[in-house]
């Protein structure tokens, strides 16, 4: 159960039979990697106990403070896995959150409505035949080579759940890739229009060509976000005569739907990835969720042979056996690059690379 952070203290004495269960510093690592936590947490707020005593996962309401000067109540690891997928900085703080981006509002439509086979009714669209009672859509869907029973069929079973818009309400269905990529939703109209499994699209043309574990130049890939990646790109090239001119690795699992991965250097000689972390400009790059997307992407890539060397900036730490912990972009963190690639492929192999 879910307590305050004095009933919390209390019972923490209670059980550890000392008056200060919790040493001030015995959680200052876990909390380091979260500027914006420590800025926001006020012991003066949560009985005087102060955040480095506070375990990550404790069960625990703890108070908080934005810079706006917001106060929200939150347990630790809700407050952890804030930014979700925003790079706001206002992502730290609910109410910022939704000042920042509040809710569309939609008007009811008196004139929408459900056609009795459940598709929406449409008032753009006259929706009435003298020799036909049918609604537009399944007068077109027999108009197809596939029919909607054969179309409905590819869906996912129990997969039918009504979807709320402007116009009615609309079917949706979950369908399922031919190739096993995970199910995605869209309107059985949608799919007439063209709308197939996105993992195919995004692939078409690109990593569906591509040899799985095999490294190649996508037109896909982020630019860099910050300019020490190419100057690390940069002093590695000096040390090492490899090309570093591909950009991503094809997987054999998709990787938010796509089927490859984006590495911010890509070593296809020693088929290693090196990455450069930093909690970026608002303390929300790499931690959180964004820490799990790294661990699942490092999964996927030594699932298909190539190992990860991450170059984590302070106050991350390591993810891996072979991360490097630096401060920023210097010769000696490409002296410890050069090493952990010693130690993954061996001194004999990365000399022979050495400018």
């Amino acid at each position: 159960m879910t307590e305050s952070v004095p009933q919390w203290w209390a019972r923490r004495q209670w059980s550890k039979g000392a008056a200060v269960p919790y040493a001030v510093g015995t959680y200052r690592a876990d909390w380091q990697r979260y500027p914006a936590l420590v800025r926001q947490f006020h012991p003066e707020l949560n009985a005087g106990v102060v955040l480095s005593q506070i375990p990550p996962a404790a069960d625990v309401y703890v108070q908080w403070e934005c810079d706006a000067g917001h106060r929200f109540i939150a347990t630790p690891q809700e407050q952890r896995s804030r930014p979700g997928g925003t790079r706001r900085r206002s992502a730290w703080c609910p109410w910022c959150a939704e000042l920042a981006a509040p809710g569309r509002v939609r008007r009811p439509d008196p004139d929408a409505g459900v056609h009795i086979c459940g598709h929406a009714r449409d008032p753009r669209r006259i929706e009435s035949d003298p020799d036909d009672d049918r609604c537009y859509l399944c007068r077109r869907l027999d108009r197809t080579a596939l029919s909607r029973e054969e179309l409905v069929a590819l869906a996912a079973p129990a997969s039918r759940v009504a979807l709320s818009r402007e116009n009615g309400t609309a079917a949706r269905y979950s369908w399922q890739c031919p190739e096993g990529h995970p199910a995605y939703a869209a309107t059985v109209e949608r799919i007439l229009g063209g709308r197939r499994c996105p993992v195919c699209r995004n692939a078409r043309g690109g990593a569906a060509g591509v040899p799985v574990g095999q490294a190649f130049r996508s037109d896909r890939a982020p630019r860099p976000a910050s300019a020490a990646e190419p100057e690390l790109r940069r002093r590695v090239a000096e040390r090492l005569a490899v090309d570093l001119e591909c950009n991503a690795v094809r997987v054999a699992r998709p990787f938010y739907d796509h089927l490859e991965v984006w590495p911010d250097i890509v070593i296809p000689e020693l088929r290693v990835a090196v990455e450069y972390d930093t909690i970026g400009r608002h303390g929300l790059e790499h931690v959180g969720p964004r820490e799990a997307s790294d661990r699942r992407k490092d999964r996927l890539l030594r699932a298909v042979g190539w190992e990860v060397v991450r170059v984590r900036c302070r106050p991350l730490s390591a993810l891996g056996p072979f991360d490097v912990e630096a401060s920023g972009v210097t010769d000696a963190v490409v002296d410890r690059i050069l090493s952990a690639l010693g130690e993954i492929r061996g001194e004999l192999i990365v000399d022979a690379y050495r400018r």
